[in-house]
């Protein structure tokens, strides 16, 4: 029986504890949160596990076998530091840590220690996203020409990190898993209507290696919730919507071309070519519970992390990155020039 202790239980970690209990080869042996009235609540749902306030006895218990953090962003750090020293398998909800050098140190730690270091980039394991990278990868789309991602919604507000480092990681995870090319720079520009210093919208623009772009809109004040993601491609577009049901992907047989030759500008006339629509099925899973299993894989020894550290640390450089913007007022960001 694979033992896994969760570390935060505010909004979160109860998620985690249900998906790992789901899995028939896995269970929660140990529960730590600041909250005593939140523990008592957890202990009356799950009756012998074990609860606590105090994190020294997790990473103290020999019997526990991997640790998933799901605390505020500033506790990722010290506490994934810890858990890999003592040993354990450790998966870190997102982002990965508060700064890119915390991230390359757990990297550097993990490997050193052997041990499985996995980041909660949930869209990822999702099975829209994932058919998504099947159909760019087959070639279908054609060449991406651009991708941009809107996540609105009307609050939950953060105290410690501003909208960007709040929502964009989740449309972050999903442009690099998709995109398969390496990201060159970062511009981004918002503005803190509520709270000084913690901008509630911003609008982040990702730049790649191989000419591409992608677009990525957050907001804690907008009147609906939007979980939007449009790809257009050369030969036909995706609109991925979270917020359908079931349709969630749509293909669309749609294009712009321009002539290949012309010699005057009377001769030169754009080409538009509609299509179908087609929406392909796409099975319901709960991508949580496919995350926590594939963590469980991965310490087993039987898959690597999808979304490992090295992973995480690329969705952090973005966000510094997307920081030094904002404090420039929107200028360009080179990743190269990040500490």
């Amino acid at each position: 029986m694979f033992n896994v202790a969760v570390v935060g239980c505010g909004y979160w970690g109860p998620n985690l504890i249900r998906n790992f209990n789901s899995l028939p080869e896995c269970r929660v042996k140990t529960i730590c949160d600041l909250d005593r009235e939140r523990l008592d609540h957890l202990a009356r749902t799950y009756p012998g596990t074990t609860v606590t306030t105090d994190f020294a006895e997790v990473v103290a218990d020999p019997g526990v076998d991997a640790v998933a953090i799901a605390t505020p962003v500033r506790a990722h750090f010290p506490l994934a530091e810890q858990c890999l020293k003592a040993g354990k398998h450790t998966f870190i909800e997102k982002p990965m840590a508060a700064s890119s050098e915390e991230c390359r140190k757990l990297i550097d730690l993990a490997a050193a220690r052997k041990r499985t270091l996995m980041v909660g980039h949930t869209f990822v394991y999702t099975a829209p996203v994932r058919r998504i990278k099947e159909i760019i990868a087959s070639g279908d789309i054609g060449e991406v020409l651009y991708i941009c991602s809107r996540r609105l919604n009307l609050g939950l507000f953060q105290n410690d990190i501003n909208v960007a480092w709040d929502l964009a990681p989740h449309d972050v995870s999903i442009i690099l898993y998709v995109m398969g090319h390496d990201p060159v720079s970062v511009n981004c520009q918002g503005k803190a209507h509520l709270k000084p210093g913690i901008e509630d919208v911003t609008n982040m623009s990702i730049n790649f290696a191989n000419g591409g772009i992608a677009m990525v809109q957050s907001s804690w004040i907008d009147p609906r919730k939007v979980r939007e993601t449009t790809i257009v491609g050369s030969k036909k577009m995706i609109l991925y919507d979270d917020n359908e049901p079931l349709e969630k992907i749509k293909i669309y047989d749609k294009r712009v071309e321009a002539p290949p030759h012309y010699d005057t500008f009377a001769e030169f006339q754009y080409s538009y070519h509609y299509g179908d629509i087609l929406s392909p099925f796409v099975a319901q899973t709960e991508p949580l519970k496919v995350e926590c299993q594939h963590f469980v894989s991965c310490v087993e020894g039987s898959a690597r992390p999808d979304s490992s550290g090295l992973d995480g640390l690329e969705v952090v450089r973005i966000l510094e990155a997307a920081t030094a913007s904002l404090n420039r007022g929107g200028g360009t960001v080179p990743l190269e020039n990040l500490p």
